[in-house]
Formats: structure tokens, C-alpha cells, sequence
């Protein structure tokens, strides 16, 4: 069980007047969140988990020389020189079929019908597609495309090729893919489909792995409403936990979204017990601000006792923006991990990006838990203009080495967010960033 807590850093400047830096709070937020512990698990269960351990082949890919084609093994001498006028004529003198044990052994003049990905019988040297004969039905090599499907299976007899083959044509060689002491896959791999196929192509059914982290996202709100229900007056719908909680399964978490909790501190850390048995991470939206129904302030702010030393929740104010209230501590006897983000859509969503994706990342034990950055040139119709002493994120779109912003600064606009892919980063030191200037920006793509 990962375990968090605010740390004490000594910082004579800390309580609630002092203005935190984003890289402080996030470097406080990563040095308490703990990977989780591994767990061995089913390959299909394994999916979007960390590989913990080095995986070696044991055996090589193929393990045997086999075909990559549907036709007849045959001995290059026996085909050298053959044409459509003078074909090579062989004796057919069985099958081979993928799984088959005991393949006929192919002498001078003979031929084995076999099928892609059998193994190359005894004797043979390459493989002939069919379509370069006449499938053994003594017609002509383009009615040879159709040979296979017409051909009574185990049949016998003889076989027209009408073109030669070098040695080991369409010959897939034993370890061509991987040999047997390579390494397969390397700790820290997150395990996708290929990375599973291949695991399982070597036998492994089983592997070593961190668990993707379970995330709860609540909202809280007495104003807010689930879609498909009708607003009433001074409602609006809750869209910053579907936001989050489909932010933290992209991010590889298994999240789970608790619907809105109204304005009450009692109803809110009841919530919040009931939803630890599931959790690795709490992530709370709204209610952090200094408002008079700022709920989980209230309800967290005091949640730490002698029952759960260690425990406790810590309200900051961030030198950013959007976003500057934020909320981290740890909850339960087990110390959940828990970050409260503001309840602006923006300010909870640029929030998310920067301390609650790294934070699951580093539960799942990978090492480069942040967001790519690149640097671009602002294209854009006018200054940009930042607040002194903040570090302001804009949302922006990214091309070819370029960004230009979408929508403006508000923290309440959804729309502008739903067609951005990069946060523009004006620093704490600039105050305005004019067109065809350097900027850092953050890929969210």
C-alpha cells in the first residue's frame, strides 16, 4: 500500500499565508506517493501494467525453420531451371500441416505439400507457392491459384512447378524473430497488446507486475447535476468528474467516478470512508477555495487524530493559474493518498496534468511520469498577458513546431479546453509573451 502525507520541510514560511510554487507542491506530491507494491498476475489481467522484472526468452521465435507460405517444400536442385514451358515435374509424397509431428522426409524428385507456418520438412531446402504451380491437379499455373482449395487433402501424386527458388525461400528461419537468451522485455515496460502477444508467443502465462492504481474522483457541489437530468435554477452539470475520471484512465489508473456530493462536510467525509476500500488515490474536485461552502476545507482539514498519525490534509495557495487552491494530504488508516483540485473546469483539469497524472504514473512505478514538453513559437493575434508571479498555463493547439492559443484565460471554459492539446507556460517571471516568441508547452496529445 502506497502511503502519503505532507512533508515537513522545515520551511519557516509554511501555514496558510505561504504561496507555494507549482514545482514545490509537485515535488512534495511525488515524494510522498510510494509505486505500489507488485502483485504476479494473468497475462490478460497484466494488460496496462508495469513489467517489474526482466523477461529473457527461453525459447527462440519460431522454434523450428518453418513456411511462410502455402505451396510444396521441395530440394533446390529439383526446381533449378523450371519454366512454364519446361516445368519440374515431382513426386508428391505427403502433407505438412502446422502441428504435424511426423512431416514426410522430401527426396531428389519429390515435393511435400505444405501449409504456412509448418515446419520445413527432412530433405527440403525451400518452399514454392502454389500460385508458381499447378497444385498437383496437372492443370496450368494459373489455375494453380486456386489449387489449394480444390485439392482433396492428403492427396498424392504429382506436382507441375513452373518456377525455380533459391535456397530458403519463404523459409521463416528458427530465431529469426528472437533466440532463445535474448531479452524479451525490459523492467518498466508498460505490457500492450504486442508486449503480451510476445509474452505469451514465449510461453509466459504469468508475469510480474505493479497494478494499475485505483482512482475514486468525486465532485463536490450542491449546484451541480448528472447529464441527462434537467437543470433547475442555479444548476449547472457536473462534467469536471467524468473530465477527471476519464483524465486518470488515460493516465493508467482504473478509475472510478463517485457522483456529486452536495455542499455538507458530514455527508462529504462519509462518502470519502465509504470509497477507501477501493482506493490507491482519492482525487476531490471543488470546495478548496476560501467561500463560506468550501466543503472539503471543512470536512479535510482536520481529518488527521491520534487514531491515524501521520494522516491529514494540507490546503495550499499555488503561485499559478489556473489553480491556485490545492489540497494534499493522506486519509484513512492506510494513508490514502488524496489531492483536492478547485472546481473551476479548467483550473481542476490543468491541475489534474500537473500533480495528479505524475502522481499515478509514479504509483505505477514508471519512471518519466510527466507530460512530453517541446518549445514552439506562439502564433497569435496579440500579447499574451500573465499575472506577475505566476505561472499561467493557456490552453493552445500544437502543430509543426507551432502553437497558437484556444479561447482565453477564463477557468470556466470547457469549450475552449475540449480543442486544445497543449498547455501553453507562461513563466512566473514574464508578464506578457509576444507573437513569434519561444514558449514551453506541454503536450496533452
Amino acid at each position: 500500500m502506497s502511503s502519503a502525507a505532507p512533508r515537513d520541510t522545515g520551511d519557516d514560511r509554511s501555514g496558510p499565508d505561504r504561496l507555494w510554487s507549482v514545482d514545490e507542491h509537485l515535488e512534495d506530491v511525488l515524494a510522498t506517493v510510494r509505486p505500489l507494491e507488485p502483485i504476479e498476475l494473468n497475462l490478460l489481467d497484466a494488460q496496462g501494467c508495469v513489467l517489474v522484472d526482466d523477461v529473457t526468452v527461453p525459447v527462440s521465435l519460431p522454434p523450428f525453420d518453418n513456411s511462410s507460405m502455402d505451396g510444396y517444400a521441395v530440394r533446390v536442385a529439383d526446381v533449378t531451371g523450371a519454366s512454364e514451358e519446361f516445368p519440374a515435374v515431382l513426386e508428391v509424397v505427403g502433407d505438412v500441416a502446422a502441428g504435424r509431428a511426423d512431416p514426410p522426409t522430401v527426396g531428389p524428385g519429390q515435393a511435400a505439400r505444405i501449409m504456412t507456418g509448418a515446419p520445413l520438412p527432412p530433405g527440403a531446402e525451400t518452399v514454392v507457392p502454389v500460385e508458381w504451380t499447378d497444385g498437383g491437379l496437372g492443370e496450368g499455373p494459373v489455375a494453380g491459384m486456386r489449387a489449394r482449395s480444390l485439392a482433396p487433402e492428403g492427396a498424392e501424386g504429382e506436382v507441375h512447378v513452373y518456377r525455380p527458388a533459391e535456397a530458403r525461400a519463404h523459409v521463416r528461419a528458427k530465431g529469426s524473430d528472437v533466440k532463445a537468451g535474448d531479452p524479451a522485455l525490459r523492467a518498466g515496460t508498460v505490457l500492450g497488446p504486442p508486449q503480451i502477444a510476445l509474452l505469451a508467443a514465449i510461453g509466459r502465462g504469468r508475469v510480474r507486475v505493479r497494478p494499475r492504481p485505483r482512482v475514486v474522483v468525486l465532485s463536490t457541489g450542491s449546484e451541480l447535476v448528472q447529464p441527462d437530468e434537467e437543470l433547475g435554477h442555479g444548476q449547472i452539470y457536473d462534467s469536471n468528474s467524468f473530465a477527471l475520471t476519464a483524465a486518470a484512465r488515460d493516465a493508467g489508473a482504473i478509475a472510478y467516478r463517485v457522483g456529486a456530493v452536495a455542499d455538507d462536510a458530514d455527508t462529504l467525509r462519509s462518502t470519502i470512508e465509504d470509497q477507501l476500500v477501493r482506493a490507491d488515490l482519492m482525487v476531490t474536485t471543488g470546495g478548496v477555495s476560501v467561500g463560506a461552502y468550501d466543503v472539503v476545507k471543512e470536512a479535510l482539514a482536520h481529518v488527521a487524530d491520534e487514531d491515524e498519525p501521520g494522516s491529514g490534509v494540507e490546503f495550499r495557495k499555488l503561485a499559478m493559474q489556473p489553480g491556485k487552491p490545492q489540497g494534499f494530504g493522506s486519509i484513512g488508516p492506510d494513508h490514502i493518498p488524496l489531492l483536492a483540485l478547485p472546481g473551476n473546469p479548467v483550473s481542476s483539469y490543468v491541475s489534474f496534468e500537473l500533480f495528479v497524472r505524475p502522481a499515478i504514473r509514479t504509483l505505477m512505478g514508471l519512471k518519466d511520469v510527466h507530460r512530453p514538453t517541446a518549445t514552439a513559437t506562439l502564433s497569435a493575434d496579440k500579447a499574451l498577458t500573465s499575472p506577475k508571479g505566476r505561472r499561467q498555463f493557456l490552453r493552445g493547439t500544437y502543430a509543426d513546431g507551432t502553437v497558437t492559443p484556444v479561447g482565453g484565460a477564463g477557468s470556466h471554459l470547457v469549450a475552449a479546453l475540449a480543442h486544445a492539446d497543449a498547455l501553453i507556460v507562461v513563466p512566473e517571471d514574464a508578464e506578457s509573451v509576444e507573437p513569434g516568441a519561444e514558449v514551453e508547452v506541454v503536450l496533452l496529445g
